[in-house]
């Protein structure tokens, strides 16, 4: 899967985001974008390698959308103490984050959006390649 033909549902159901080409990645940048102009706050998942490589792919998400940089949640773990692949859940309502160590994940972005006002715009999408918002 590495054309423009990927759409989002072919994404549903995958355990790790395809590899994209530019075409395919500007084919489901613009399915994406209307989806999420919908909703009016946000969840991620960030399943990465590590936990550095999820925070980036959340700052370059942040960065795309123009939305605040979420902050490490007190209560969990320090970025330096996890070693290994991870998964990073990120509320854009409360504006933090969280990283644990999970074996046995694929890797890429999950992204779900909440619309209380529109129940219809609701939904999740990806996995999204870790690199999907990089500049």
């Amino acid at each position: 899967m590495a054309d423009a033909s990927v759409s989002l549902a072919d994404l549903r159901g995958l355990r790790s985001a395809p590899e994209l080409d530019a075409a395919g990645r500007e084919s489901l940048r613009a399915a994406l974008m209307p989806l999420l102009e919908r909703c009016d706050w946000f969840t991620v998942g960030v399943m990465a390698p590590s936990a550095d490589a999820a925070v980036e792919a959340l700052r370059a998400l942040e960065g795309a959308l123009g939305w605040s940089a979420h902050e490490l949640d007190p209560a969990g773990e320090a970025l330096g103490s996890i070693e290994g692949p991870v998964f990073l859940k990120a509320n854009q309502n409360s504006g933090r984050f969280l990283v644990r160590r999970e074996a046995g994940l694929g890797e890429g972005l999950l992204i779900t959006g909440h619309s209380p006002a529109d129940p219809d715009a609701e939904d999740t999408w990806g996995p999204l390649p870790l690199n999907f918002f990089a500049a």
